[in-house]
């Protein structure tokens, strides 16, 4: 048992059976969510960089100036293994923050092509922990722990011990030695509660960043998650796995299956991988992520890859259910080009 989950079973804060979300959440309006559904994976050694820039679809370089970036791994057809958030801890090392779900995969995967790197990867979940801060009193949180607090998102703040990174909605990732962060947590204001998995996957979904689980491994190209509008994607950095499919989608194709945030309601919380019909009964898309808009909710708000023209003109719902979805905005802009250009060349 991880120091963290000791402290949050200190607490008495409830916790799935597995300990890999917690289940109970505060009612105050400024949330510190432990961070117990991710992991962390480090890539370390004078290649690192070198080594990510030819294996993941954002620009590796970029990170290790501004500090952090969403990213994906991607087979040679182009369909993501893995998601991630990439922290630039160190010159020479990397954090790569993903889910429980498609951890294990995701190592073996990048193992495959590191082995003639000067580089390594290493899983050190069991020394790093993370927590996810969210509410009105967020940036104020941060920096009464660190006096200061990246002003920008994707921006971070390095620490002997860890980062800080600001994350789309005005949210705060802290990543660090889990001894020291268990402290931090021992000194919450009174103001600031401990806030539930779901709480924080609802803030992940308001923003429209998409993550994967291992039902939908391999399903996405990354264009399909608004990746490119996350600025998880350059197409501009050269070569990586995947990054011929990529990059013609992107300059030559057409997006018929863009990400979109939803609501439903329904008896049981909708599942990634879950499938979308028509009112005619065709699959036209897939649920990336979900969460209930509040605690025991029959309301859920959802991530789902859908047929552009179904969502445009059709009424949809969950497959084998009459539970329908609501489309709602999404918190940024996609390029239109994506959905009619097919003859410019890359």
């Amino acid at each position: 048992m991880s120091e963290l989950i000791q402290f949050l079973d200190s607490k008495g804060v409830s916790l799935a059976d597995d300990q890999k979300a917690v289940l109970s959440s505060s009612d105050k309006s400024t949330l510190v969510v432990p961070l117990i559904h991710q992991r962390i994976l480090s890539v370390s050694g004078e290649d690192t960089e070198k080594f990510l820039q030819g294996q993941l679809t954002c620009d590796v370089k970029a990170v290790t100036s501004r500090g952090s970036s969403l990213g994906a791994h991607c087979n040679i057809k182009g369909h993501m293994i893995s998601l991630f958030r990439l922290l630039g801890v160190k010159n020479d090392e990397i954090w790569m923050r993903m889910s429980h779900d498609i951890f294990d995969s995701a190592l073996t995967n990048l193992k495959k092509y590191i082995v003639f790197s000067k580089a390594q990867a290493t899983d050190i979940s069991e020394q790093v922990s993370g927590i996810g801060i969210t509410g009105p009193g967020a940036q104020a949180l941060v920096e009464r722990f660190f006096e200061q607090s990246p002003s920008e998102d994707n921006g971070v703040l390095k620490l002997s011990n860890g980062i800080v990174v600001r994350v789309p909605g005005d949210r705060y990732e802290i990543w660090m030695e889990t001894a020291q962060l268990v402290e931090l947590l021992d000194k919450l204001p009174d103001e600031v509660g401990l806030g539930a998995t779901n709480d924080w996957i609802l803030g992940e979904i308001d923003a429209a960043i998409p993550d994967l689980r291992a039902n939908t491994q391999e399903n996405f190209i990354p264009q399909m998650t608004n990746l490119q509008a996350l600025n998880g994607v350059s197409f501009t950095k050269g070569c990586y796995t995947g990054q011929e499919i990529v990059t013609r989608l992107q300059h030559r194709g057409v997006l018929k299956k863009p990400m979109y945030v939803a609501e439903v309601s329904s008896e049981s919380a909708p599942q990634p991988g879950q499938k979308i019909s028509s009112a005619s009964g065709s699959s036209v898309g897939e649920i990336v992520l979900a969460a209930p808009v509040k605690s025991e909710s029959a309301q859920f708000r959802v991530l789902a890859v859908i047929n552009k023209k179904a969502a445009d003109e059709e009424e949809l719902q969950l497959a084998d259910s009459s539970s329908s979805l609501k489309i709602l905005d999404l918190p940024y802009e996609l390029d239109p080009e994506l959905f009619t250009r097919k003859d410019r060349t890359v």
